[in-house]
């Protein structure tokens, strides 16, 4: 395998999108279905962001992470969030340890989330005090312990998880810690059909295995190209047009906002959409990003950033729809078709 920079002086769109759709292609060996929950994945991991997913238990979300860990070869790590966990159970601990001469001392040892991808299971059951102790590793890919701070491996990518919060036992995340959650993907039930065929390949003898076709330096050229990604003035614009029309005061506020949202996106859900977007268009092995690119993303990278008020529960709004409405008043801009500058 070549270094890092080796692999960053030939990392090209169309190799790059070779290499997505290998990756894909080897996960759906064994995720049946979800493509668009794939793509999301794996969009977040090019950004080198992070992923919160929503669903019911027992939709494959551990098993799709473990098997990414193996396609990329990069290091796996499930952290099971219940109510007692707390939160040196994920950053590590200064433990006593004998030096063999009869001396002792405090070594550190590193928590699980010293790994290059950490799946944070059902992370909405643990406590907001442990909630919280993802912050800093998520934001800084760090972690202070014992007065001292320690990287984190890179790649570094954290996929949560969360129930509905309408099932029992579960805790609201905080605002600041959705917020670092690059995009929010909804995990459907699947249909008969895909259902048929989990069925078929986890109760029977044969075991589908997968192959390895990246490595942690091709990740990493990967991700250094998505960021080399152009984005026109007038997109960057656009982006900021979708998320200042989420807020109710804002010009460009379209009646849902007014009616149903208490606060706005934040000045980072603009970020993610251009970052999104740039690796859509690379996911499409094109150079440059276009408008629908961006809109394209705009479900996931603003529906968990939205705090709707209680009138939208009343009427039974989801932060889906009014995302859906301020696509509906922000138009496409005239030029920046899909594959132009």
């Amino acid at each position: 395998m070549t270094s890092t920079g080796e692999q960053t002086s030939t990392m090209t769109p169309e190799r790059y999108g070779e290499v997505a759709a290998a990756i894909e292609k080897q996960i759906a060996r064994v995720i049946v279905g979800q493509r668009e929950l794939v793509r999301h994945v794996l969009t977040c991991l090019l950004c080198e962001g992070h992923a919160l997913l929503e669903g019911v238990p027992g939709l494959g979300k551990t098993q799709l992470l473990r098997t990414l860990s193996e396609v990329v070869d990069l290091a796996f790590s499930r952290i099971q969030f219940t109510p007692d966990l707390m939160p040196a159970d994920i950053l590590g601990t200064q433990v006593l340890t004998d030096d063999g001469d009869g001396r002792r001392s405090f070594r550190f040892r590193p928590g699980p989330v010293f790994a290059g991808l950490v799946l944070a299971d059902e992370v909405n059951r643990a406590t907001p005090k442990t909630q919280s102790a993802l912050l800093e590793a998520m934001q800084e890919r760090a972690v202070t312990t014992g007065g001292a701070t320690r990287p984190l491996p890179r790649p570094f990518f954290v996929m949560a998880t969360q129930n509905p919060l309408e099932m029992e036992g579960t805790y609201p995340l905080p605002e600041a810690q959705l917020d670092r959650f690059l995009l929010k993907a909804l995990v459907p039930f699947p249909p008969a059909d895909d259902l048929v065929a989990v069925v078929e390949r986890t109760t029977g003898t044969q075991v589908t295995g997968v192959e390895q076709v990246a490595d942690a330096s091709t990740l990493a050229a990967m991700i250094e190209l998505t960021r080399q990604v152009p984005v026109a003035s007038h997109l960057v614009r656009h982006a900021v047009d979708l998320v200042l029309a989420t807020h109710p005061d804002g010009p460009g506020a379209p009646e849902a906002v007014r009616r149903y949202v208490r606060f706005g996106a934040s000045p980072r859900a603009a970020q993610a959409l251009v970052l999104a977007a740039k690796a859509t268009a690379l996911l499409d092995q094109r150079p440059n990003v276009a408008a629908t690119d961006l809109r394209a993303v705009a479900a996931p990278a603003l529906r968990h950033r939205l705090v709707l008020g209680y009138e939208a529960v009343a009427d039974g709004t989801t932060a889906d729809d009014v995302v859906a409405a301020v696509l509906e008043a922000v138009p496409e801009p005239a030029v920046g078709l899909r594959g132009a500058p």
